[in-house]
């Protein structure tokens, strides 16, 4: 799908992935609502884009894990652009990282991080499906392919998001909707180094096992790869192409890719 003259909703757009995607798609031609938790952040964001391509972008803040939100930014971007062609579910959290999360934490992490991508879908597919176009876009992760050491519920919350994804291309492949998921490694974002800089060893554990995985991007670098994939209708965005030999490596043996997985954990717990 070509982005230029449609209009988009990208969530988590005050900054990081989200930001750099809504700039782009901006830049590309598109019309972006740039919603975000933190509205200031959000506003930020779109007064830059608003500067470099006068009227592009429109900012809004909100809990994108609420459907009431979630209908309202759809709204606003009829309101402003027009009917919405894509929605880009980027907005997630870290969640906390072992099993002494608590049922209040695992919610948290199921809604943001799950939840706002079926919510969403809820809202738009039928419409899409009967205009006969629309495209979904999922942040998920690396760690929805392989695992996050130290992050139980983002490890688990991102395997659903790539499966919710799976099963949206497949159900409505036909009929006009595409999807693609976003799985990268390490990029330089304020997410990234949340575990680090909570003083908790097991979050600590999940910054330094993806920084230690491969490089690190910046946020414009995946931005770009994402506007390729959806130029090219391609399912899987993978700005590491090694976390697709990872992939392949763990189907071809599992309980191989799992003690590979333990070893690569005591090396850096420094056991």
């Amino acid at each position: 799908m070509k982005v230029a003259e449609r209009v988009a909703i990208v969530t988590g757009g005050g900054g990081g992935i989200g930001g750099a995607v809504a700039t782009a798609l901006a830049r590309a031609g598109a019309r972006v609502v740039v919603a975000d938790l933190d509205i200031e952040a959000a506003t930020v964001v779109a007064d830059q884009i608003n500067v470099s391509v006068a009227g592009a972008a429109v900012a809004a803040g909100g809990d994108v894990s609420d459907t009431e939100v979630i209908r309202t930014l759809i709204e606003l971007a009829e309101r402003h652009f027009g009917p919405v062609d894509m929605y880009f579910a980027n907005a997630g959290i870290t969640g906390a990282p072992g099993l002494e999360a608590t049922d209040g934490d695992w919610d948290q992490a199921i809604d943001v991080n799950l939840r706002s991508h079926i919510r969403a879908a809820q809202l738009l597919v039928p419409g899409w499906v009967q205009r006969g176009a629309g495209y979904f876009v999922s942040t998920a992760s690396a760690a929805g392919l392989l695992t996050q050491l130290g992050g139980a519920a983002y490890a688990v919350t991102k395997h659903a998001a790539v499966g919710f994804a799976e099963w949206l291309n497949i159900t409505y492949g036909d009929q006009g909707i595409r999807v693609s998921c976003l799985c990268p490694m390490g990029v330089n974002t304020k997410l990234l180094f949340a575990g680090a800089q909570s003083g908790d060893p097991v979050g600590d554990l999940a910054t330094r096992a993806v920084t230690a995985a491969g490089e690190v991007l910046e946020p414009d670098a995946v931005a770009q790869e994402v506007l390729a994939a959806v130029d090219d209708e391609r399912f899987l965005i993978l700005p590491h192409p090694a976390v697709l030999e990872m992939y392949r490596f763990k189907g071809t043996d599992y309980d191989r890719w799992l003690r590979g997985m333990r070893r690569y954990q005591r090396s850096l717990l420094g056991n």
